[in-house]
């Protein structure tokens, strides 16, 4: 289970890393990245001298990908993933996995090995 603290709730925080982040694609999702260091530069929303807030991560996972044991089925294990990759991610940052079509029919090692490419592109500068 993916922390209290480190979950992506809000729309405008979906939104935020969406449309204001950087997108890494792969055949199995996608990854929007929206880096704790460029959320703070457009006006710094924490109290100076307060630590920086954790990264979080939202999910979303449409229809498109199966019905809802299968959709549930690939919820947990991306929360799983990320959980284990949250200390790689720049502090305060906001991510949004996208599950594509394909998701559901993927096994665990496959979506792993996508969410790390994809994480390692968006990490480098590679993406949009």
């Amino acid at each position: 289970m993916l922390p209290t603290e480190h979950r992506l709730r809000r729309r405008e925080d979906f939104a935020t890393a969406v449309r204001r982040g950087r997108r890494a694609g792969r055949p199995l999702l996608v990854v929007h990245l929206r880096s704790g260091a460029d959320l703070y530069n457009d006006g710094d929303p924490h109290v100076p001298g307060e630590s920086t807030p954790p990264t979080r991560a939202g999910f979303v996972v449409s229809k498109a990908v199966g019905v809802a044991v299968v959709r549930n089925k690939v919820k947990r294990r991306l929360r799983h993933l990320v959980r284990e990759r949250l200390s790689e991610l720049p502090p305060g940052s906001l991510v949004v996995v996208r599950a594509l079509p394909g998701a559901g029919d993927a096994d665990h090692a496959q979506l792993a090995r996508d969410l790390d490419a994809a994480l390692a592109r968006l990490l480098s500068g590679g993406a949009r």
